[in-house]
């Protein structure tokens, strides 16, 4: 071992077992493959930073005994509720790997003084880019095509182009607008929907229209929803607004399990009121392996892969340890932030 290695070593070893030394724990897998050069600068400043590297996700226990020790969390899917935050005296910033933040009691942790973060944009590109792909595969019987020529039946079923078609986006934010750009960009006609307001100067400028909730229902060819889960979205799209839907229309959720009523769109699809449906989320994550919907050919499941990019992992890594560092105040003791992440 080298001299500089040693050194470094006993920084390391130095740096952790000092009682001033901001802990930081980071459980996103990301990191590991991702993320290792922020995690290096976060040692060199003098941070004792413990990240997930087993690539599996950490049990409540494990989580739980970690985040004991730390100043600040950059967490994935794992639960921060109350009863984890009344444990975590130390704790000072949580930062989400992502965007949403249904795993996080926000409300509570921010009463506590506690800064919640998110990595807003970070991954807008890879989610648009998954709903396409699922449009794409729906209009052109990707899935079918290929299942059965591996099983060697010749088919030739007839799909449909998306150009000309009509997108519905609910949830006009950092992905609804990227959305909005691909699909403009191959000539559908998009329609958007959002909670809070939208400027003319906006819907201008995504070359988009504005469209009521119900109006999206009834004539979109295609839905994509993009919202939070909150208690005002649980359950969302209803039996109403399934029965709305067209025959040949397509339901795309790649936001969160729970805003679609999964009950009310089994039987939908086995009825075949919708034509597909195509999620990358789910209620119960991973589903149970009794899960009626997956026995239908018309329901399509990822495991909540949308985000999943090489190129979005690193854009996320490098958000969120700057959003953990400023919020820790070391851009004052350390004078660093004027460099790149």
């Amino acid at each position: 071992m080298s001299i500089g290695n040693l050194a470094s070593d006993f920084r390391g070893h130095y740096n952790y077992y000092r009682s001033d030394t901001l802990k930081i724990l980071i459980t996103p897998r990301g990191f590991a493959n991702n993320g290792l050069k922020e995690i290096k600068r976060m040692e060199d400043l003098g941070l004792s930073v413990d990240y997930n590297d087993t690539g599996l996700p950490y049990s409540a226990e494990t989580f739980l005994m970690k985040g004991k020790e730390a100043d600040a969390i950059i967490v994935g899917v794992d639960i921060i509720d109350k009863a984890f935050i009344d444990e975590c005296p130390k704790l000072k910033v949580i930062c989400k790997f992502g965007v949403g933040t249904d795993n996080i009691d926000v409300n509570y942790a921010q009463s506590k003084g506690v800064f919640v973060g998110r990595t807003v944009g970070s991954n807008s590109l890879a989610v648009a880019e998954h709903v396409m792909s699922f449009m794409y595969a729906t209009s052109k019987n990707l899935y079918f095509t290929i299942k059965e020529v591996k099983e060697h039946n010749w088919k030739k079923p007839t799909g449909t182009e998306l150009a000309g078609k009509k997108l519905g986006i609910i949830g006009f934010g950092e992905i609804g607008k990227q959305l909005s750009l691909q699909a403009v960009g191959i000539g559908m006609d998009v329609m958007v929907n959002d909670v809070f307001e939208i400027s003319q100067k906006t819907l201008d400028e995504y070359h988009v229209i504005k469209a009521t909730h119900d109006d999206i229902f009834k004539k979109a060819d295609y839905i994509s929803l993009h919202l939070p889960l909150l208690d005002s979205t649980r359950n969302l799209v209803s039996k109403t607004e399934l029965n709305q839907m067209k025959p040949n229309s397509v339901l795309i959720n790649a936001a969160r399990g729970g805003i679609v009523d999964e009950a009310a769109l089994y039987i939908a699809l086995k009825e075949k009121k919708i034509h597909a449906a195509c999620f990358d989320v789910f209620s119960s994550e991973p589903p149970k392996s009794d899960e009626p919907l997956l026995d239908l050919d018309n329901f399509f499941l990822t495991a909540h892969t949308a985000s999943r990019t090489i190129e979005s992992d690193i854009r996320t890594c490098q958000i969120s340890s700057r959003i953990v560092l400023e919020h820790l105040n070391l851009d004052k003791r350390r004078g660093y932030l004027n460099d790149e992440a």
